[in-house]
């Protein structure tokens, strides 16, 4: 059975979502002030290859960049943020319609689910502190069925 990963058209297709995502979420009011105080010149790159590694495809964020616990910090001690995270999903599920995967395809529901789980369970559990996070965590892998445990 072919990855998620796969489904979604491996690192390139990723990329493509990675940028077409951000590209939404700078034109979002809301959800743009996350990334007022800037961010990584190859976000786009990054952020692909964490979904490559928690998707199903090779460890292309940990073999090069970090663990999970490195992002998740990136994510923590910023307050709840309930209304950011609904519109960064919304950004999501828009960016996968504008890079063409299909709506009535599985592929879409699962990057939505992964996406959804991620934003508002991954990304938001410390929301007192950075320092709060665990060290040595590993990028959680997505599957057909869900979160791999």
């Amino acid at each position: 059975m072919q990855s998620v990963y796969e489904a979604a058209g491996g690192s390139e297709g990723l990329l493509r979502l990675a940028e077409a995502w951000h590209a939404r979420v700078m034109a979002d009011e809301v959800v743009s002030h996350a990334f007022s105080h800037g961010f990584h010149p190859q976000h786009s790159q990054r952020l692909a290859a964490y979904w490559t590694e928690a998707l199903g495809g090779p460890a292309a964020y940990s073999g090069a960049y970090g663990d999970q616990t490195s992002v998740v910090q990136i994510h923590s001690g910023n307050g709840p943020h309930e209304e950011m995270d609904r519109r960064a999903i919304e950004c999501f599920d828009q960016a996968m319609q504008d890079v063409g995967l299909a709506a009535a395809g599985p592929v879409r529901q699962v990057l939505h689910d992964y996406f959804a789980w991620a934003t508002t369970t991954e990304m938001a559990r410390y929301h007192q502190s950075a320092d709060d996070v665990p060290e040595g965590m590993s990028i959680p892998r997505w599957s057909w069925n869900g979160l791999q445990r």
